[in-house]
């Protein structure tokens, strides 16, 4: 199925046509691609539908889904775009596939998780949860953003980030709270990374909160 962004997806092996099935929609970091997040939620197929995007910017090795004026600062109109491009491909996805429009989940990791937590504050309620892994909240993002306090979110950093600071995950963290989101943060003793660890505290807290 062509959508507007390029997107590896992993299903059940047999989907029910009288069923729908919660989604998640994950996002990789600067200069990566889908396959890094694919393997992440290695295992997950069977039970979600798992939309992988890749950013719509070559930024060597891979791609990015927006580009930067400087550390911590997103250039404002690239995304903005880059946003709107995510959300019109999460609406084509459930036009295409039977998703259940309540289970919708956003993840990625440094630029895809900074990705997953700004959607998350300007789709609201048609998000159920968010899993972001070592990322931030621009301040771009913080202005008129849509209401939260139905979303789940689970925020992890390494305490040792040296490309992203481990305050700013708790800074993300302590935004969402003041929203009003249920907000579960780990914090794991290593540099800018998942480890195994932290995957399945994430995964955890995915069923926990899925139907």
């Amino acid at each position: 199925m062509n959508l507007s962004l390029y997107y590896e997806l992993r299903k059940p092996s047999n989907v029910d046509e009288n069923a729908t099935y919660p989604a998640i929609f994950v996002m990789h970091g600067m200069g990566s691609d889908e396959q890094d997040m694919l393997s992440l939620f290695d295992g997950l197929q069977e039970e979600y539908f798992i939309f992988a995007i890749r950013g719509p910017i070559i930024q060597p090795p891979g791609y990015a889904f927006f580009e930067m004026e400087q550390l911590g600062t997103p250039e404002q109109s690239s995304f903005e775009e880059a946003l709107a491009k995510v959300a019109q491909f999460i609406r084509e996805a459930k036009q295409h596939f039977p998703i259940a429009e309540d289970q919708i989940f956003l993840s990625g990791f440094s630029q895809g998780a900074i990705m997953s937590m700004s959607l998350a504050l300007v789709l609201g309620e048609k998000i159920k949860g968010v899993m972001a892994f070592s990322g931030y909240l621009p301040d771009i993002v913080k202005n008129n953003v849509a209401s939260v306090k139905e979303l789940s979110i689970f925020i992890s950093h390494g305490e040792h980030d040296p490309v992203l600071p481990f305050e700013w995950g708790e800074s993300a963290n302590a935004y969402f709270n003041q929203l009003g989101a249920e907000v579960t943060f780990k914090s794991y003793p290593i540099q800018h990374g998942v480890s195994w660890e932290n995957r399945e505290a994430a995964f955890k807290w995915l069923k926990d909160n899925s139907k």
